[in-house]
């Protein structure tokens, strides 16, 4: 199975070398490695112990970003060391100021394990959610460095479970701690015989839980808006843009406030050509009052703005659930926003958890979000779906002191 699995490492370098030439993230992604331990060995300091967090992409970084604020603000001498698979995170937080190097991490190689971790000499490392490499956590047992799952969540269909998962069973045995987001990860680790688990929750609660007292005032925005209810739909994809028109032809007194996940410039034309008569956010200077008054739709073309957009919404509704899952439900329901996605949830419990209690609402089809929304446009319905969204995000929030208190009791910063 190791040789499958190096094998299977190596046929996916070699794809996405073959594809870079016309897909853009294949291209980043193979850029971004070239020759990159030693760009990584003459940038960093030498004879520095780094903390290491590494990200698959931008939501796991946003899910972990509240350990890494905790210790930027409680211990500012530690030295951190942020590394990326993702284009997608690497190319939107490679200069954050919550670490003081960030990389993408190379290929899990045992060749490249070692020379990586010879150059940072981690004093202990933080993977969130998932991603388990073999090399890297391998190396890291024996050297008896630290390493820490935050916010890792399982699910009886992982191949950690099955008969044939011995191999995968392996990589998780190199794991210091899990920090699970339920109680049921926690048993399933159990099961397993892997012990050194408990339950403390998502970080992503504690990290969008303060989003309604720090959003941004958004001015072109609340121009548009004015005074009319809006749709915020975030992170959507071309499925979901279809059943939005649908919902804008069909409610021509509410506007819509699209923010795609792709903003390229085919995708921006896609939609513009989907919905009609659009305002562009990077030219809204360029219409005139008239043209913002009577537009029912604005399509945000850049990135960085969702989780203030939010605010603006009277209901929203997350892309994704159409594809391979839905994106982060929580930036809405934390403002108290009820939201609506497609059927693809099951494997996101915020979401699962939302469903239960009427806050969210997962659609297959038009027929499903015409009722969803039309039930929502009934003010007392309304209000119990913005108190139960509020609420589920501020009763879980915790789990970031939960992992700081350890890192403090087990001295590993200080």
């Amino acid at each position: 199975m190791r040789l499958l699995y190096d094998l299977g490492i190596w046929l996916y370098g070699v794809l996405l070398h073959l594809i870079s030439p016309f897909n853009p993230k294949a291209k980043l992604w193979v850029q971004g490695r070239k020759d990159i331990l030693n760009r990584i060995g003459q940038t960093v300091e030498q004879g520095q112990k780094y903390i290491w967090f590494h990200f698959a992409s931008l939501g796991e970084f946003e899910q972990g970003r509240s350990v890494l604020e905790q210790i930027k603000k409680r211990f500012p001498q530690e030295k951190i060391i942020v590394t990326f698979f993702s284009p997608s995170g690497y190319e939107i937080r490679k200069n954050t100021t919550l670490a003081d190097y960030v990389f993408y991490l190379p290929e899990d190689t045992a060749s490249n394990a070692k020379a990586f971790l010879d150059i940072i000499q981690p004093r202990f490392v933080v993977f969130t959610k998932y991603e388990y490499w073999y090399h890297y956590f391998k190396e890291l047992k024996q050297r008896n460095t630290r390493l820490l799952m935050i916010s890792a969540i399982f699910r009886e269909e992982q191949i950690f479970f099955k008969p044939y998962g011995g191999f995968f069973r392996s990589i998780l045995q190199n794991v210091s701690y899990f920090f699970a987001q339920n109680t049921d990860s926690v048993h399933m680790l159990k099961w397993i015989n892997i012990t050194k688990a408990g339950f403390a929750g998502d970080t992503r609660f504690d990290r969008v839980v303060e989003l309604p007292n720090q959003h941004k005032t958004i001015e072109q925005v609340e121009k548009f808006c004015a005074v009319h209810k809006t749709v915020v739909a975030g992170s959507t994809w071309k499925p979901d843009e279809e059943l939005l028109r649908q919902l804008a032809a069909d409610n021509p007194q509410w506007k819509f406030i699209i923010a795609p996940h792709e903003i390229h410039a085919s995708h921006i034309e896609e939609i513009t050509k989907l919905f009609g008569e659009v305002l562009l956010f990077s030219k809204f200077e360029t219409y005139t009052d008239k043209q913002i008054l009577q537009s029912k739709i604005l399509v945000i073309d850049n990135i960085g703005m969702l989780s203030s957009l939010y605010h603006y919404a009277e209901i929203t509704y997350i892309g994704g659930g159409f594809g391979v899952g839905i994106h982060n439900t929580l930036e809405a329901a934390t403002y108290g926003k009820p939201v609506i996605f497609g059927p693809k949830y099951e494997k996101f419990q915020e979401a699962v958890d939302l469903v239960t209690l009427m806050a969210g609402f997962s659609i297959s089809n038009y027929t499903e979000l015409k009722q969803v929304f039309d039930s929502l446009k009934d003010q007392n319905f309304l209000h119990e779906a913005r108190n139960s969204a509020k609420n589920y995000v501020q009763q879980r929030a915790g789990a970031t002191q939960i992992i700081m208190k350890y890192l403090e009791t087990e001295k590993l910063l200080g």
